[in-house]
Parts: structure tokens; C-alpha cells; sequence
């Protein structure tokens, strides 16, 4: 087969240090740490916007969001003069298909609008697995989990009472989400197992609540998982972005483990999915989170038998990885926001293609809006013009060094979420593999890690006279990348 299919598994806020044959301690991941046996798993891949939508629209595309302009969560519609890759190779002859959620506009409380020419021959949407009050009927009628919860005689409003909770003891295996997105990708490469095929399965989870089925969160054992990142510093260091969107507004000592009872509970007040409680058991958090993984760990190797059994597995370019991080209680913080740690903009990236793909490890400064680039460079087929990204094709079949890639990665936030007490923030980050800059453009405010010496970010050079040059030089390479990344509008046809 010169062409493959393509097995797309994208998590929602799924941190890079989460995959076991990384070597990170606390979470299992068999089945996914299998692909580096086949194919590479990237050590430094980043995102081009911690949060869900403008990452998404970026790594749809092979564009930044600051060419996309899609640099928001909720917007109406998405841009309809953009192409998205899974257009390209539908109009390759590719069966297309996606499982779980687009987020590429509005899904609250409605059904999302779909892009014209979005490419899905199937659409098997799903949101959020939780239902939301005051949802219409098309959006019901769109809900592809729960359809198929309703046709298993589950009764959904009352199966999710426990969503309100930041950490509950979630949907039992046999009805999750992720169980529901496994069976459906079955279905879909065994039918088309005789022509190829080009299947999206985004996930909700490891997005919170921290929800896993009672089964996995049995598995792990919080007293063995890592504690969060934390000094003593971090609480006087988060006074001076106060005035930047963050869904955590005080950051939480994650060594005072709170009584139990109400501890996990969205603030009175502030009730939203998108507000971390303030106060929990940070090592209770970590483990469900990555009993969340562990579940979709399962669903990977489940997926890998399907196409052994199918004889589809030499056919098939498997690519795994996330939309953007999750700060899990590092420095004080939950969730998401206008700021760039490692554990927001660091995400775990695998690719592998059995026999075409180099095995092991790759540390070389990759990022998610080079995967439209790969996928057709793997394909053999032509990228949109309005690419910008860099094909990682030549790296994974060992045609160059595969621990060079980029020279720098870039991410933004602008205005990209809203929820209470959101101002509207910009913030953009340049890191060259060394040293990591953060601008907070609305709050005139700064960071700079050297992440050799200072792997964890606690170190903070920006303000530290011995260090003026060389923040003045990051700021100068930053503006020039990203003036480089702005986008130049249609394809020119002419001399004048």
C-alpha cells in the first residue's frame, strides 16, 4: 500500500508528561508506549494555543492562530475560506470520518455549525459526554453518545448527576465516552477496511471533571503518583498576573490536602465547567486524571487488534497526541488559561506507520501545526497553500537527523475563553529549546525560564538586571517570529 490510512487520536488536555515509555512515573500507557516501537514519539512537541479552539483550527490547517485568526473558544462559525486536512485527502478518495468532537465553533448549547466542506464523509459528534441544561433539540438530536447511551437504555440526564464535581467517580466503562469513541472507530475501519481510510477520534477526556470509571480509579493509587510543582514562591509570583485570564484566580498550596466532603466543589457563584475547585487533594486529582489516560490507553490497544485482525495494521499511519496541556496543580494552578508552562503548551505527539516510520524517541522542537505537512508528505499528496508548517515525514523515516526539527516553537492566547471574570488576555510564548519567553501583552508583564538549569519554571529571569540582554534578545527573536507567522491572505496569481 503506497498510501495509508490514517488513525487520527487526539485527547483534550492531556499534559506531555503522561506517557509511561517517556519515562514519567504514575500512569500506564502499554498501548501507546507500543507505537514507539513502530513508529516515534516526539519528547518536544508543543502546542500553538493552550486552549481548545484556536490550537485545533491550527493543527487543522498547518496554520498559526495568529494566520487563522480563529483565536477563540465559542466563536459563531468557522472561517470558510480555510481548508482543513481531512478535505484534502477526501478529495484524495480517502473515506473520511470523525468521532467525538470538532470544536472549531460555538457547542454550548447548541449543536456546533459544521464547515461547509469540513471533509468528514461520517460525523459522529459528541461535544461534551455530559449533557448541558437548556440544550435544543438539534443538539439532542446530534449527540452521537448519547444516542447511542439512550439505545443502551441509559437514562443521560440522571447518569450524569455527578458532573457538577470537579472529581467524581464517572460513567462506568461499558457507557463512557471513551468507550463509546472505541467502538465506534471499530466499526469504522473494519467497514472500510477495502479502500482508504482517514478517521478523527478527538476525546474529551482527560479534560476534567476528573471522572474515570470506578474501575481505573481503583487502579491507581494516589499516594504513588508525583506531587504537583510547587515552591513557595509560586504564590507571590501569581500576584503579578493577576490581572491575566486564568480559570485558577488563587493559586492552592498542593501540600494542605483539605477534608473531605465539599473540598472538590465548583465555587458557589462561579458555577462552570470551566472553574477549578479551591481547594482538593492534588494527589487525588493527579490519580483520577491519569486513570482518565489509562482508559484511553486501553481504547488505543483496542483499536491496534482491530487493524492486526483486519490486516490493516502495515496499512495504517497511527498518529496520538493533544490539543494542549493541563496544569494539574503545578505552581497552584488547575486547568487552563493565558499562560505557558510546560505543563499547558507541552504535549505528548507519537507517529507511527510500521515499517515506514524510524522507531524510539525524537527530541527534536516539533509542533502540532506541522501535522497537516506530515500527513500528506506521508500520503503523497500536495498541501493547501496556506500551509505553514513544517513536514516531520523526513525525520520519521530517518531521511534526516531526528533530533533537529525547528529552532524555536511559538504559542498564542487571545481573548481565547470566557468565563467569570475573564478580561480578554493576550499572551504569546518563544521558546527556542533553552530558554522559554512569555509575553502578557495587556498586563505589560514578562517571564523568561532557562529550561536547562530550570527544567520545572520556578526561576524567573525576567526582571533580574544580570539577565537584561538576554531578555532583550528573546523579545527581538520573539516579534520577528511572529511577525513571520502572521499569514499573507489569498494564493497571489499575478504580477500586479
Amino acid at each position: 500500500m503506497t498510501q495509508p490510512n490514517i488513525l487520527w487520536i487526539c485527547t483534550d488536555q492531556q499534559r506531555w508528561d503522561t506517557i509511561s515509555a517517556l519515562g514519567f512515573a504514575g500512569v500506564r500507557t502499554p498501548n501507546i508506549d507500543a507505537l514507539t516501537e513502530t513508529g516515534t514519539a516526539f519528547s518536544q512537541a508543543y502546542c500553538q494555543s493552550p486552549i481548545c479552539t484556536p490550537s485545533r483550527a491550527s493543527f487543522l490547517t498547518g496554520m498559526y492562530p495568529s494566520a487563522t485568526q480563529v483565536q477563540r473558544n465559542g466563536n459563531d462559525h468557522f472561517p470558510p475560506h480555510l481548508t482543513l486536512i481531512p478535505r484534502v485527502f477526501q478529495k484524495a478518495g480517502y473515506r473520511t470520518g470523525l468521532i467525538g468532537k470538532l470544536h472549531l465553533s460555538a457547542a454550548q448549547r447548541r449543536a456546533e455549525t459544521r464547515p461547509a466542506e469540513d471533509g468528514y464523509d461520517e460525523f459522529y459528534w459528541s461535544q461534551y459526554p455530559y449533557p448541558e441544561t437548556g440544550a435544543p433539540d438539534d443538539a439532542k438530536v446530534a449527540h452521537d453518545y448519547h444516542n447511542w447511551l439512550t439505545e443502551k437504555g441509559v437514562d443521560v440526564e440522571a447518569a450524569f448527576a455527578f458532573a457538577s464535581e470537579a472529581l467524581a467517580e464517572g460513567m462506568p466503562t461499558e457507557h463512557h465516552q471513551t468507550t463509546w469513541a472505541g467502538e465506534r472507530a471499530k466499526r469504522f475501519v473494519t467497514d472500510h477496511r477495502d479502500q482508504p481510510w482517514f478517521l478523527s477520534i478527538n476525546l474529551f477526556d482527560p479534560h476534567p471533571p476528573f471522572d474515570p470509571p470506578a474501575e481505573y480509579m481503583a487502579r491507581v493509587d494516589p499516594e504513588t503518583v508525583p506531587m504537583p510543582l510547587w515552591q513557595d514562591s509560586d504564590a507571590a509570583h501569581f500576584d503579578r498576573f493577576r490581572g491575566v485570564d486564568m480559570q485558577t484566580t488563587n493559586p492552592v498550596d498542593p501540600r494542605i490536602k483539605p477534608e473531605d466532603g465539599k473540598a472538590f466543589s465548583i465555587p458557589e457563584g462561579r458555577e462552570s465547567h470551566d472553574t477549578p475547585p479551591d481547594s482538593y487533594d492534588a494527589r487525588r486529582i493527579k490519580a483520577a486524571y491519569f486513570a482518565m489516560i489509562e482508559l484511553i490507553d486501553d481504547m488505543v490497544g483496542d483499536l491496534m487488534a482491530t487493524l492486526r485482525e483486519t490486516g490493516q495494521e502495515r496499512d495504517t499511519l497511527i498518529l496520538f497526541m493533544s490539543d494542549h496541556g493541563e496544569m494539574l496543580g503545578d505552581h497552584g494552578l488547575l486547568y487552563k488559561g493565558c499562560r505557558f508552562y510546560e505543563g499547558l503548551v507541552h504535549v505528548p505527539m507519537l507517529i507511527s506507520w510500521p515499517e515506514k516510520t524510524e522507531p524510539g524517541v525524537s527530541d527534536a522542537l516539533v509542533e502540532l501545526v506541522d501535522i497537516p505537512a506530515t500527513l500528506c508528505d506521508a500520503a503523497g499528496l500536495d498541501v493547501p497553500y496556506q500551509n505553514q508548517g513544517q513536514s516531520l515525514w523526513p525525520l520519521l523515516t530517518g531521511a534526516v537527523p531526528r533530533d533537529r526539527h525547528k529552532d524555536r516553537v511559538l504559542s498564542e492566547f487571545w481573548d481565547a475563553i470566557s468565563f467569570p471574570g475573564s478580561i480578554g488576555s493576550r499572551g504569546t510564548m518563544y521558546f527556542d529549546g533553552r530558554y522559554k519567553l512569555a509575553l502578557y501583552h495587556d498586563a505589560r508583564e514578562g517571564e523568561i525560564y532557562d529550561l536547562h538549569s530550570d527544567p520545572d519554571e520556578f526561576d524567573d529571569l525576567w526582571s533580574k538586571p544580570e539577565h537584561a540582554d538576554l531578555r532583550q534578545r528573546l523579545v527581538e527573536r520573539h516579534f520577528a517570529e511572529m511577525m513571520a507567522v502572521t499569514g499573507i491572505g489569498p494564493e497571489r496569481v499575478a504580477a500586479f
